[in-house]
């Protein structure tokens, strides 16, 4: 497995498995399925993107991860093929990430996990996130709490 830089060209297999991902539900707070332009203009190369990584294995991205600017913070996403979750691919991501964030200048990155993705927070526990707020109230689109938390990571 490589993990690169994202290229236009990871657009689509991005949005696919990104897309399988808002399908099952549960590990992120996206609803509604992206486009391949969309991921490639939120998340690889417009305006508010500051770093994309793609794990790739045999021609296949088995996971993704990006920091963009959000509300002028940099906020991190990180989606990895639901077949190939605890293999060690996201911290295979988080270290390119890593990289690429402090290279870019960024002093924190912060991460916004669903309160009921338990395997989301436990990673980003991992990475050394803390917490510093919540929003327990938080709901889906069809109505369902699930609450968020929200994390920080102070970069040395």
């Amino acid at each position: 497995m490589i993990v690169r830089p994202a290229l236009p060209q990871d657009a689509k297999a991005m949005a696919d498995l990104l897309n399988q991902i808002i399908a099952i539900g549960g590990t992120t707070a996206h609803q509604t399925p992206k486009t391949p332009e969309t991921v490639r203009h939120d998340y690889i190369d417009g305006p508010d993107s500051i770093t994309c990584v793609v794990a790739e294995e045999a021609g296949q991205i088995l996971g993704w991860q990006s920091i963009g600017w959000h509300h002028g913070d940099a906020h991190i996403g990180s989606f990895v093929d639901p077949h190939t979750q605890a293999k060690g691919i996201g911290s295979q991501l988080f270290a390119e990430t890593l990289k690429l964030s402090r290279a870019a200048g960024l002093t924190e990155i912060f991460a916004t996990i669903r309160a009921d993705n338990v395997p989301g927070l436990a990673y980003y526990a991992r990475q050394g996130f803390t917490d510093i707020s919540a929003e327990p109230d938080y709901a889906l689109n069809t109505g369902e709490v699930v609450g968020r938390v929200h994390r920080k990571l102070t970069l040395r």
